[in-house]
């Protein structure tokens, strides 16, 4: 339907252009037509139309002023003009009022048809482009919130979250380096003010999520998490890399608001804990501020600072060093360890050069923590002996030097450790295998018989077995027969059945098909051949 609006002061005009319209577009439009410019004016603003007809010049206020008002309210709106007045001034005006076209008078029939049918093709691409674009915003409004709950849920995993931080601050616009997170909880109050019940209110959470991510985005406008428990967690980005007093003041009475407003609204207690603000590769740290907030803050709202739960440092205590140094433990990262482990020293030396006992002790808890990383990583067997020489080579010598190279050494190594960690189990699973696929290749051997072995999933061991033999399971088997069915067509008077039998196929045919396929020629033109081709 398109709503088309009329303007002149001639009524046979008016008449003329009703009759041609309705008859070639009959009821795909509402027609309405007014006389003077501030009629004109008045019915813009009631009717709404798509496309407007106008005349110059009507009594009172002209053509291109009534044009000009109604573009202020109607942004959208066609103008068509339809005047005797062809002056190139009136058409400069409304070629900046952005006209479709200008018609002459007197009218003709085919032309204004076609004129008209310019427009509504151009209202038709508009209202197409724009059901587009809000189809596109419901997918997105379906979308953003698993992005969302997929950044929250990378921040939990911590080591990964660095890697996919950039990836998801550019999908949902995030200009800001720094950010906090918070944590709501919801709960049934008992006499000691704990928050109690977490499946059932866990449950009510669940079943309220729309409207409570719709109450979260409006207190913050942050990265919402799914309920976890009778928990969602919140990342609010933030411009500076702390927060002032003032402002964690604000922030902690707008919290208590939000509290009271989400019980009057879900019918539950709430509590909310908040961590400091942090780069955003360190987010996972503001998520545990959070959660130790909740643990031992009392009241509705508890904020890390103000419960003096983060460990402290002396002045000039270089933390990020530290923390650069074991974030390259985790990664195996065996040169940026060490640098990092060699700015840790020299810092040492250089406040603390005269505490050679206290140089030690920190050098041998360095050592013992990096190979604790170590070992949570998996794939290392823990062996209780293996640290015998330590406290004797930290405590035999006074040299700095010594000790900062038995410090780099031992950090390398186990950085070098980490690296292969994860090459070295799958090698092993390979190995494995293969001699048990040696041994055994004569039996009826199947997937699940070779996994469960290697004491791997056979979904994963199919997928591993591929990636590093480049071939699949089945055909690394029929090789392994086939080159022993080769050895023993040569080396024996056995019969081609018999072969087949004792190197573990079962169907002679097919122990044939495969046997071709791999020499290009059959078992008995190999036999014939006693293995030249």
């Amino acid at each position: 339907m398109y709503k088309i609006m009329i303007a002149d002061d001639e009524g046979i005009v008016i008449d003329s252009l009703k009759f041609i319209l309705e008859k070639e577009f009959g009821k795909e439009c509402v027609i309405e037509y007014a006389k003077t410019g501030r009629s004109v004016i008045e019915l813009a603003e009631t009717f709404r139309p798509d496309i407007a007809i106008m005349d110059i010049q009507m009594p009172g206020i002209n053509g291109i002023d009534a044009m000009k008002e109604i573009r202020q309210n109607n942004r959208d709106v066609i103008f068509i003009v339809n005047s005797a007045y062809d002056k190139f001034d009136y058409a400069t005006e409304a070629i900046k009022l952005g006209v479709l076209d200008y018609v002459t008078k007197p009218m003709e029939k085919k032309r204004i048809v076609e004129v008209v049918m310019k427009a509504m093709e151009k209202i038709d691409s508009e209202r197409k482009k724009r059901s587009n674009e809000l189809m596109v915003k419901e997918k997105l409004e379906t979308v953003v919130p698993m992005i969302e709950s997929g950044m929250i849920y990378s921040i939990f995993l911590q080591d990964k979250f660095g890697e996919d931080a950039d990836n998801y601050k550019t999908i949902l616009g995030i200009d800001e380096n720094y950010g906090y997170m918070f944590i709501v909880v919801s709960g049934e109050r008992d006499s000691d003010s704990r928050l109690t019940n977490a499946v059932g209110t866990g449950v009510k959470l669940q079943n309220h999520y729309a409207e409570l991510r719709s109450f979260l985005k409006d207190f913050c406008n942050g990265i919402v998490g799914n309920v976890m428990s009778n928990k969602v967690a919140v990342l609010v980005p933030y411009a500076k890399p702390e927060m002032e007093y003032n402002e964690r003041n604000e922030l902690i009475e707008s919290m208590r608001e939000l509290c009271r407003n989400l019980q009057h609204r879900l019918d539950g207690d709430f509590k909310i804990g908040v961590g400091s603000v942090k780069e955003f590769s360190k987010l996972s740290e503001s998520y545990d501020e959070a959660l130790n907030a909740l643990l031992n803050g009392n009241g509705k709202v508890a904020h890390v600072d103000d419960l003096d739960l983060k460990c402290g440092y002396e002045d000039n205590y270089p933390v990020e060093t530290e923390r650069l140094l074991f974030d390259m433990v985790k990664k195996g990262d065996y040169v940026g360890a060490c640098n990092a482990a060699g700015s840790y020293f020299d810092w040492m030396t250089e406040n603390f050069g005269d505490s050679i006992m206290d140089i030690r002790i920190k050098v041998l808890d360095f050592v013992l923590y990096a190979e604790r990383l170590l070992y949570e990583k998996g794939g290392r067997t823990y062996e209780f002996k293996s640290r015998t020489d330590y406290l004797s080579s930290v405590m035999g010598t006074s040299d700095c030097g010594e000790l900062k190279k038995w410090f780099l050494d031992k950090t390398n190594e186990v950085c070098h450790k980490v690296a292969s960690n994860k090459t070295d189990k799958f090698d092993n699973v390979i190995e494995k295998a293969e001699s048990f696929i040696k041994d055994n290749y004569m039996k009826d051997l199947s997937l699940d018989d070779i996994s469960r072995y290697c004491n791997v999933s056979s979904y994963y061991f199919s997928k591993l077995f591929k990636q590093k033999t480049g071939e699949n399971y089945v055909e690394y088997l029929n090789r392994v027969r086939i080159e022993n069915a080769k050895r023993m067509l040569s080396e024996s008077d056995d019969s081609i059945k018999m072969v087949c039998s004792s190197v573990g196929f079962s169907d002679p045919n097919y122990f044939s098909r495969a046997f071709k396929k791999y020499e290009g020629v059959t078992p008995t033109e190999y036999k014939e051949g006693k293995g030249v081709r």
